[in-house]
């Protein structure tokens, strides 16, 4: 969950088709290699065209019943590549947040309770993907947005 009223906050956002996916977790989680590997899935039409928001760090706001996600100014276009550095890619300049990725999240369960599977943030209740420390998050982002609930 993100407290309080801060735009801005530590994390990368990727658009995949018409929502963007708000990757959350401590530094050093794998937020930046997960936004990434979401483009990649994009690309290989895995999951539905896949494009930057923001990475490191991106601005929250609510609007309309919505939690909008924008890129920093000065990262917009700009993501960091483990072994290659900081490389710029097509981004997009906001988009309305359909899940939050938990990365390293305590809460993560082979079968999470329905509470760890939602959160608030400025108001806003969203689907949520707890993520526990060293599990691969590809997985279960590419299950939380191709697939339904049984």
């Amino acid at each position: 969950m993100i407290a309080g009223d801060t735009s801005s906050i530590h994390a990368s956002a990727v658009l995949v088709g018409a929502r963007a996916v708000l990757i959350t977790g401590p530094s050093g989680s794998g937020k930046s290699r997960l936004a990434f590997d979401l483009i990649l899935a994009g690309k290989a039409g895995q999951i539905a065209s896949a494009h930057l928001v923001g990475d490191d760090r991106v601005l929250l706001s609510a609007a309309g019943g919505e939690l909008i996600v924008r890129p920093v100014p000065a990262l917009a276009g700009l993501i960091e590549v483990r072994g290659l550095g900081i490389r710029s890619c097509d981004h997009v300049a906001q988009a309305a947040v359909g899940l939050l990725v938990a990365l390293a999240a305590e809460d993560a369960a082979r079968m999470p309770l329905p509470d760890a599977l939602k959160t608030t943030v400025l108001g806003l209740t969203l689907p949520r993907v707890p993520v526990g420390p060293g599990e691969a998050a590809l997985p279960l982002v590419l299950a939380a947005l191709t697939t339904a609930a049984a």
